[in-house]
């Protein structure tokens, strides 16, 4: 199998299962042409998986760490209830105002916050608990996004890390790469948490070999 044949099929099934989106379409627009970072967003199916683990789990108040241009933030925010509520964190400060500008132009909103700085220094001003939570901001401090995780959670949350496997580079336990460093800490605290049960998925497609971990809080 080859990138061409794994983008193939990822177009086939998103034509088939993803209804074109104009909100949607001009987010990865403006993540690529206004941000230069087309390839940071999930892809469209990655983003509807996203939107049904939201729905499924019956989440009412989701918390996003990495907003990027808001792509993701519409997925997951389209899946909230009446009443519902999402809290994305963003560090870059234009990236925080072209992800506000793309959930306004999809009409979200009213059940979204984009909060602009650090992680780790805005998690601690908020309340939980969430419901969901979706960690895709920079790896390197995926560990002390889950601890934050943990914090701001409670029994049935379920927490959702994009880009867990890095095209196999997880496997390198003397990596210097500060992404591959933080994803092996984080899949540390995962298995050594016995608050957590979670699994990984690795996926192929249009965005190349990499993966997902997801963790069920099982106990307070």
């Amino acid at each position: 199998m080859s990138q061409e044949q794994w983008t193939a099929v990822d177009r086939y099934y998103t034509d088939a299962l993803v209804p074109a989106d104009p909100a949607l379409d001009a987010a990865l627009r403006s993540a690529s042409e206004d941000l230069g970072w087309g390839a940071g967003s999930v892809s469209p199916l990655q983003g509807m998986l996203l939107h049904l683990l939201a729905r499924a789990s019956g989440a009412r108040a989701i918390l996003e760490i990495g907003a990027l241009g808001g792509y993701s933030t519409i997925w997951l925010a389209r899946a909230l209830p009446p009443g519902g509520r999402l809290v994305t964190l963003e560090a870059d400060p234009e990236h925080a105002r072209v992800a506000a500008a793309n959930v306004a132009r999809a009409g979200l909103s009213d059940r979204v916050e984009v909060v602009a700085g650090r992680a780790l220094d805005t998690l601690p001003g908020l309340a939980g608990p969430f419901d969901l939570v979706f960690l895709d901001a920079d790896k390197e401090h995926n560990r002390e996004y889950l601890e934050w995780a943990l914090r701001l959670s409670r029994p049935g949350t379920l927490i959702v890390a994009d880009n867990v496997v890095r095209g196999g580079a997880v496997l390198d336990g003397s990596s210097a790469d500060p992404s591959v460093r933080g994803a092996r800490r984080f899949n540390e605290l995962l298995a050594a948490d016995p608050r957590l049960t979670a699994t990984a998925i690795q996926t192929v497609g249009e965005k190349g070999w990499d993966g997902f971990a997801l963790a069920l809080v099982t106990a307070d």
